[in-house]
């Protein structure tokens, strides 16, 4: 009996011991400060937005897939898909060096590969590879932009040198002026206007309209699909194959612009994340109800697809001014961009540019309005001082916002067109005029996204 008392009182020390040594050890090290815990939310923070943007990604995919036809689905799909995986690693290679490296006030000239960004390298209070990922799904929205503008008609190699160059280079130097420390982000070269920055929080123009001017550059590149517009002018309705895929995009969209425009704070720790989630949000539903209103009274009755796009140009608009305006304002340039963006759209058909989802109208025009509208919308007690035309704060605000808006879409209608032709002369843009008409998902990849209606189904009807 007494060996196996000695036995129990043995096991019981070495627990006692092993329970002591994590207290004798943390006795040695010190704590959780307020300043690592600060860190720790904001990091939090900073990649559940990233997700959350990420997540946007199936969103035009759905969005695109459903406003386009169904030849063409399993094609544009996996353009939405491709445009991640190129981006990423064109972001990676040069991108986030032109973004954000020092260098002059037009090209960022560091960090290409991320050289010199270790595990423990900081960007302010999170780790340099938390704001990576953030800005990597950023730079993916843009480029995604473009898939529906040149939908149904596109050749996919053609669309993959696009797309990995587009990351590459374009998107990322418009991101260096304005959030990178160029010549629109500290005002030096607006030195007549007293050094007064650019305005633009989470993207209307690096993002949206940065996406859009590229997609008005290809859909002219690439023109019209066949049968779109008639010899007499007339434009001719190519229905979409699933409105119900439409709008779910359109709802995965509104969701993960709650990462997107309160996630550019790249601090949990920054209250005004809630502000930022407010605005974002009646934007959006004040585009919707508008572009609904809209239609409703143009068409008589509410277009199902026209007010999905009003929600998402509602966002769009607000994504520039979302942390410097009220929740009235926001309510206000929501609305505007609900009707403009209806009238975008007929424009653009006007001129026969053909743009199967009103990708150029959404996030070109409706950027440049967002954009815009900081300098008559913002509030010193949003903005931290800066106020804009309609609040007593004069034009200079609104002269900045305008002299970006034009020298972004100069520069990246411009380099994008170039590019395109490029492309067009190298390895072709467009596809044939037979694959176009039997559709992309069997030209382009040899299958079809609903097999199980190939038997109904014509591939030469239009």
């Amino acid at each position: 009996m007494r060996k196996y008392n000695k036995k129990i009182l043995l096991t019981l020390a070495m627990v006692l011991v092993l329970l002591l040594v994590p207290v004798v050890v943390s006795a040695d090290e010190e704590g959780p400060t307020a300043e690592s815990n600060a860190s720790a939310i904001d990091t939090v923070w900073v990649l559940v937005a990233a997700f959350l943007v990420f997540f946007m990604q199936p969103g035009f995919a759905m969005l695109e897939a459903g406003f386009t036809r169904a030849k063409n689905a399993g094609n544009i799909v996996m353009k939405n898909m491709m445009d991640f995986a190129m981006g990423s690693i064109g972001y990676f290679i040069a991108g986030f060096g032109i973004m954000f490296g020092a260098g002059t006030a037009f090209f960022g000239m560091e960090y290409f590969m991320m050289d010199g960004v270790l595990p423990t390298s900081m960007w302010g209070s999170i780790p340099t590879y938390a704001f990576w990922i953030f800005q990597v799904v950023f730079a993916a929205t843009a480029v995604t932009i473009v898939a529906g503008a040149m939908a149904e008609r596109t050749k996919f190699i053609g669309y993959m040198i696009y797309s990995f160059f587009f990351t590459l280079l374009i998107y990322p130097t418009v991101g260096h002026w304005i959030w990178g420390g160029g010549w629109l982000s500290t005002g030096d070269i607006l030195s007549f206007l007293g050094d007064t920055p650019m305005i633009d929080f989470a993207g209307s123009t690096v993002v949206h309209s940065v996406g859009g001017w590229a997609a008005l550059a290809g859909a002219i590149v690439l023109g019209p699909r066949i049968g779109r517009y008639g010899k007499d002018g007339k434009v001719n309705a190519i229905p979409g194959h699933s409105i119900t895929l439409a709008i779910l995009g359109v709802f995965i969209l509104w969701f993960g612009w709650f990462g997107f425009n309160p996630g550019s704070t790249v601090a949990g720790t920054d209250l005004s994340i809630a502000t930022i989630a407010v605005t974002t949000n009646l934007a959006a539903a004040a585009g919707a109800i508008l572009a609904m209103i809209v239609t409703w009274l143009k068409f008589g009755k509410p277009d199902v697809g026209m007010t999905g796009n009003g929600a998402i140009a509602g966002l769009v608009a607000i994504t520039a001014p979302c942390a410097v305006v009220s929740p009235l304002s926001a309510i206000i340039i929501g609305a505007i961009a609900g009707i403009v963006v209806v009238f975008a759209v007929e424009f653009f058909d006007r001129i026969r540019v053909d743009d199967p989802v009103g990708a150029i109208s959404v996030h070109g025009v409706c950027g440049a309005f967002g954009t815009l509208s900081a300098g008559l919308f913002a509030e010193a007690a949003y903005s931290g001082g800066t106020n804009g035309l309609f609040f007593g704060g004069g034009v200079t605000q609104l002269i900045t916002q305008t002299i970006g808006v034009v020298s972004v879409f100069l520069f990246v209608f411009i380099a994008a067109f170039i590019m395109f032709k490029l492309i067009d002369i190298i390895v072709g843009l467009r596809v044939s005029p037979e694959e176009e008409l039997k559709g992309l998902d069997i030209g382009e990849h040899g299958l079809t996204a609903y097999p199980d209606f190939e038997h109904i189904y014509n591939p030469l009807r239009r």
